[in-house]
């Protein structure tokens, strides 16, 4: 599919890889709809690519329709759509004071991550699936956001693991169940990148870090991120594929 002209949704696009692929989209001549829950830093992104903002979270049917009701409002009906928001979670199951993990954090973690991917996915299918397919026979793309964690998680990240598991376990089926209705999905599981939050972590554990990929011996950049959740788009032959994203990197236990 050409990006160019095409109406775009990126969930989480207020920051991080979000933020990225939103700018890289735009970049590329898409009108970019930013969805988050940051109505601030949202709306200061959308400005700056000239997009629209949507206060938007993932998780709440009623929030999500409204998101893409004022996103067509605004560009038309997407065609595009980059589920990028999501959190993290480090619980051990059994804590150092010997108490269970609480449940309530997993089941936050993999509805945010995992239901709320599933959620926005099925809202924007079912719209994309109405649409009149385009010269090359597709009506959309969308990607979803997993992580490495996804296939060698680190001790603490079973809610974590889970979730971005789930989103890889979801691909294939899902890339088959939408192929009657011309949408392709793909899934990018990165590995470590220079996102806000671990920039926030002491430069000493930052450079420990990126020293355990093996090449390129760095945090991975945002826009690599973008640069390839954008050429899923433009490849027509992408599609129910995972594909990691992370310098060779297998994480070890801890």
């Amino acid at each position: 599919m050409k990006i160019e002209g095409q109406a775009a949704l990126v969930t989480g696009g207020a920051s991080g890889l979000g933020e990225a692929t939103a700018r890289e989209l735009a970049r590329l001549g898409a009108k970019v709809a930013v969805l988050d829950r940051n109505a601030e830093l949202a709306a200061k992104v959308a400005a700056e690519i000239s997009g629209v903002a949507c206060v938007c979270d993932i998780t709440d049917t009623e929030s999500v329709n409204a998101a893409l009701d004022k996103a067509a409002a605004a560009h038309g009906p997407a065609r595009i759509l980059m589920n990028v928001a999501g959190i993290g979670s480090a619980k051990r199951i059994v804590g150092k004071d010997g108490n269970p993990a609480p449940l309530e954090d997993f089941v936050r973690v993999v509805n945010i991550n995992l239901v709320g991917g599933y959620n926005m996915a099925r809202l924007f299918a079912a719209r994309c699936a109405k649409l009149d397919a385009l010269d090359n026979g597709e009506k959309g793309v969308m990607l979803f956001t997993a992580s490495v964690a996804a296939f060698d998680g680190q001790v603490g990240q079973q809610a974590y693991s889970a979730s971005k598991g789930g989103l890889v376990g979801m691909t294939l089926p899902m890339a088959r169940d939408l192929a009657q209705h011309a949408i392709r999905v793909c899934t990018v599981a990165p590995g470590l990148f220079a996102t806000p939050l671990l920039m926030e972590l002491p430069e000493a554990v930052q450079q420990s870090l990126a020293a355990s990929i093996p090449f390129p011996p760095r945090l991975g950049k945002p826009s690599e991120f973008a640069e390839l959740a954008c050429h899923i788009v433009t490849n027509g032959h992408l599609n129910g594929e995972v594909i990691r994203l992370d310098g060779a990197l297998r994480m070890a236990p801890r």
